[in-house]
């Protein structure tokens, strides 16, 4: 009889083991980063650091005129009186991540009647400009407005490089292919809360880069031209330049992958 229950067990383990295997778990059952591409997939918050204490700029540098906290989030805001004289940034201060998945929320609060406001996370960047933080690279844009929100810009550089709901891939020449789709474009913006608080998720693996917005995937891209992608980089948050607007994120986190 106990030979039985030892045997059983082991066929059981075995089992058990195939299944883990064939669904790219580890041996604690959880899934393995490579396969970690739906977010309903990952686990909650478990591996993340938080990189905003929620009450001052430790960690972060950038314009202290357009930049502070402001009710528990970090907060850029531009004015008649003071304005942005160009794209400027806030610079995270403690690394340069290659492999992660980042998530925070984000709220953008146009300030007049013309309702502009536009802003990004920069990931994979580079400081082009210290003097006036400036930043260039790979950027989730975010906007007021009904178009940019998702896509993934490259500040200074190649410009637009997926629109949402595209699944791209910039090959070794530096061609843009569009390959497929991730999404509607129109069910993207629908999910929008205008005015308030939505949901940012970028996660950047080798040269794949994905990102969410309210759960939704907005882009997928690869990028194989070496001569013009960045495998590791600075975080940053843009203050656009133009009319007045104010930009808040809260929430920061990351995991290395």
């Amino acid at each position: 009889m106990k030979s039985k229950l030892i045997s059983a067990l082991t066929i059981g383990a075995a089992l058990m083991a195939q299944m883990a295997s064939a669904s790219g778990a580890d041996e604690r059952g959880l899934p393995q980063p490579n396969h970690l591409t739906l977010l309903d997939d990952r686990p909650a918050e478990k591996g993340f650091l938080r990189i905003f204490n929620g009450k001052d700029l430790i960690g972060w540098e950038g314009n202290p005129k357009l930049w502070s906290v402001k009710d528990g989030a970090i907060t850029g805001q531009t004015t008649a009186e003071n304005p942005a004289k160009g794209n400027t940034f806030l610079i995270w201060t403690n690394g340069t991540p290659s492999d992660f998945e980042l998530r925070c929320s984000f709220k953008l609060v146009p300030g007049d009647s013309q309702g502009f406001a536009n802003s990004g996370i920069q990931y994979r960047s580079k400081v082009v400009d210290p003097a006036n933080w400036v930043v260039g690279g790979y950027q989730a844009d975010m906007e007021a407005g009904p178009t940019y929100t998702g896509i993934l810009y490259e500040e200074r550089f190649r410009g637009i490089m997926a629109q949402r709901g595209e699944k791209v891939v910039w090959d070794k020449d530096d061609t843009k292919q569009v390959v497929g789709s991730v999404g509607d474009a129109a069910a993207i913006e629908a999910s929008l809360k205008k005015g308030d608080w939505n949901d940012y998720v970028i996660i950047a693996q080798g040269n794949h880069l994905q990102q969410f917005v309210n759960g939704k995937q907005t882009i997928d891209v690869t990028d194989e031209c070496e001569a013009k992608r960045a495998m590791s980089g600075v975080l940053a948050l843009q203050l656009h330049a133009g009319p007045p607007m104010m930009a808040q994120f809260k929430n920061l986190r990351i995991k290395r992958l």
